[in-house]
């Protein structure tokens, strides 16, 4: 597995081959070469095997501290760890899809895809309406459960997310969003002095307000605050909206399988813990037979969220014990890889509780949500069927192409 470098011209790296204390287990090396991306600013691309990880980094980096940094977070990822246990509720990845290659050439050469930073894609008309496609097929499931519709602004307030323990949980994602302080003198130096140099903007770190909202890294969130400090109405609700979520992902970023800036569509279950457990597995049954319709190549099994290290494998084991996520995994054939397009989660009591949203008899209630990436279903259908709309399913030609 190979980590991209950053897309800014920077000088020639050096390579530091490091041997982590023990061999890293071959189930956790997808894990750690995630999570290498935020061991060290000055890591430019890594490699990682068993007993050796390798990395591009810019001159000037520490490599004594690198290295420690390194070997901490494979001790706190991998050390001791035990094979998760994998429970596969739909397994669809021997249905014969038409193509092979990596459509991200295809895309660029054609301009329906243009890199605006590190995670930042503009689409052209035909991955847009490919993406239109789907996101017609989630609203069809949020119909079916006649979802109420809302709109969730694009940022989302600091002390929301303290509420629920985000920071702690997720803090190598945040997006932050702040502004000039409303100050004449320090409105005038910036515009007079701002400038961009390597693509980043360079102005004095005072020129900036503190921090009290930020881009939201979730939709599913929103609906949850807008129902904190009171009775949950007629105790349950099925809600359904669509937005743009932020997760910083550093050098991960390398292609539409992995985006800063990324579009989800959710259908949102609040009420009792059996009212949101039945939702969550009708849309899975309802889900599967859209899937079916067009002969996409992928399996649904367990997972767990990207905690920070420190909280993940305390999270991963309990996410797994309590079948908290399930991931739908669509085949990309190009790389023999799977790329996880959409979830179906349950979040037990936790934003009842965090957030005292309580059912009629008092008690805090529970949450889930199924969730869905625009951007990358669309992109691991291009991987599965190409970019000629020709030979693509006829439903999908005919509302896409």
């Amino acid at each position: 597995m190979e980590i991209e470098p950053r897309s800014h011209q920077k000088p020639e790296p050096v390579l530091v081959e490091i041997e982590p204390g023990f061999t890293i287990p071959d189930f956790m090396l997808a894990e750690v070469q995630i999570k290498l991306a935020y061991a060290d600013e000055h890591i430019r691309s890594a490699s990682v095997q068993p007993e050796l990880i390798r990395l591009q980094v810019e001159a000037e980096a520490s490599q004594p501290e690198l290295i420690e940094k390194v070997q901490r977070i494979v001790e706190s990822l991998a050390k001791g760890a035990i094979r998760p246990k994998t429970q596969i509720l739909e397994d669809y990845m021997d249905r014969p899809v038409p193509y092979k290659a990596d459509p991200m050439p295809e895309l660029i050469r054609l301009a329906e895809i243009s890199q605006e930073s590190p995670g930042v894609f503009a689409l052209g008309p035909l991955v847009t309406r490919l993406a239109g496609y789907f996101e017609s097929q989630f609203l069809a499931l949020a119909d079916s459960f006649q979802a109420a519709p809302y709109r969730f602004p694009t940022l989302i307030p600091a002390r929301y997310l303290e509420r629920v323990n985000y920071f702690r949980s997720f803090p190598h994602s945040l997006t932050f969003a702040t502004h000039l302080r409303s100050d004449l003198d320090v409105i005038d130096r910036f515009s007079q002095e701002a400038a961009c140099a390597g693509g980043e903007l360079t102005a004095s770190p005072d020129s900036f307000a503190a921090v009290q909202n930020l881009l939201s890294p979730a939709v599913c969130y929103h609906l949850y605050f807008a129902l904190a400090d009171k009775p949950l109405p007629q105790g349950q609700v099925i809600a359904t909206a669509v937005g743009h979520c932020f997760r910083y992902e550093a050098i991960n970023l390398t292609s539409l399988e992995r985006l800063w800036d990324f579009t989800m569509r959710e259908v949102i279950f609040v009420g009792s813990k059996d009212f949101v457990l039945e939702n969550r597995e009708t849309a899975r049954q309802r889900m599967r037979e859209a899937f079916e319709r067009i002969g996409l190549a992928y399996r649904v099994e367990n997972a767990n969220d990207p905690f920070f290290i420190g909280e993940f494998r305390k999270q991963a084991a309990f996410q797994s014990a309590f079948q908290l996520k399930f991931e739908i995994r669509v085949s990309l054939p190009f790389n023999q890889s799977t790329l996880a397009v959409g979830s179906y989660n349950y979040h037990q009591d936790f934003f009842g509780r965090s957030l005292n949203i309580t059912l009629p008899d008092g008690s805090p209630a529970h949450t889930g949500c199924v969730a869905f990436g625009l951007e990358r279903i669309a992109f691991a259908f291009l991987a599965q069927f190409g970019l000629d709309p020709s030979g693509w399913p006829a439903e999908v030609r005919q509302a896409a192409a």
